[in-house]
């Protein structure tokens, strides 16, 4: 007899409460790098049963929707305008630094489109969030999302280390400190680590701008979702199949839901009370999403890669850390 599929994602669900337990004890690491390394160790070493296999792709694609929409709950979009505006355009550069280095790194590399889109949306806007925002609209391979998020991991890392020594040996200001963590480190964590380590001043002024440009994965979201719906429409065009594409289909409505969570949150219509629990459970939510990513990461595949990737998210993290302070240095905020 066949064996009995079950739609729940019971086992990333399990592997997720022990990576934010884990997540909590290691606050650098976090939750969400703990489930994707948790779900690929489960995956190579274990090879969970078929029966386990709905409930993998269901958290790896359905949750991780629903996490992104109530991260839109924590975000007030009027609130990080207001506060972070003079750094918009500094961040604009940086973003656009990470996605023009990306490209052309990743192409001298060898490296294919999906996974340069990863890393170089990963390094220009908020780590693996961002990574877990385009997921569903590119469709890479669970390896090459399992690939990227480890990657920008690793940078983080060293980021959080490394770039409080070299503010101090830079004698940067606690206003430009901030401002070059918060536009070339790339997850909200690391930021606010290497931020109040520098002093209370920076960590305060390097969120502000974290926040500031967790906001562009909206804009970055729909530009792909156009370019994806292009493609297709193009490609279905090719082939002969009129009636094949549907923008309404492949639109990413996930994105337009968390508008409309943000701009909820914006009207203050979510009470203070329950804001707490709303962030802890989009936490729980991404880090299930990315552990059932891990769940179904093919470890052979990733090794298969090469360090052509790490080269890629090295090239393009030191790309924008040098574009923040050159341009800070132009505008003598330094």
């Amino acid at each position: 007899a066949p064996a009995r599929r079950s739609p729940r994602p019971a086992l990333a669900v399990a592997i997720g409460a022990l990576a934010l337990l884990l997540g909590r004890w290691v606050p650098l690491i976090g939750g969400p790098v703990f489930g994707i390394v948790l779900g690929i160790v489960v995956r190579n070493g274990f090879a969970p049963g078929a029966r386990f296999t709905p409930g993998i792709q269901f958290g790896g694609k359905q949750v991780l929707q629903w996490s992104i929409i109530a991260l839109g709950f924590g975000l007030s979009l009027t609130q990080v305008a207001k506060t972070g505006l003079e750094s918009l355009w500094v961040t604009l550069i940086t973003m656009s630094m990470a996605f023009v280095s990306a490209w052309l790194l990743g192409r001298w590399l060898g490296v294919h489109d999906k996974l340069k889109i990863l890393i170089g949306v990963g390094t220009a806007i908020c780590g693996g969030s961002a990574i877990a925002a385009v997921t569903p609209i590119i469709k890479p391979d669970d390896h090459d999302t399992a690939f990227a998020i480890s990657t920008i991991f690793l940078f983080n890392v060293i980021a959080v280390l490394l770039f409080p020594l070299l503010g101090h040996l830079l004698n940067l200001s606690d206003l430009g400190f901030g401002l070059w963590a918060g536009t070339a480190i790339n997850d909200t964590s690391s930021v606010v680590a290497a931020g109040y380590s520098y002093s209370h001043a920076a960590g305060d002024y390097a969120t502000i701008v974290k926040l500031t440009r967790a906001t562009l994965i909206i804009p970055i979201c729909l530009v792909l979702a156009f370019v994806v719906a292009a493609r297709e429409k193009r490609q279905h065009a090719q082939a002969g199949d009129a009636n094949g594409f549907s923008l309404a289909r492949i639109f990413p409505w996930f994105i337009l839901w968390f508008v409309v969570a943000s701009g909820i949150r914006t009207l203050g219509l979510v009470p203070v009370a329950i804001q707490p629990a709303l962030h802890m459970l989009a936490e729980f939510m991404i880090i299930v999403a990315l552990t059932a990513i891990g769940l179904s990461a093919n470890l052979r595949k990733m090794v298969s890669s090469g360090a052509r990737p790490i080269l890629l998210g090295l090239g393009v993290w030191i790309a924008v850390a040098v574009s923040s302070l050159l341009v800070q240095l132009l505008i003598g905020r330094l």
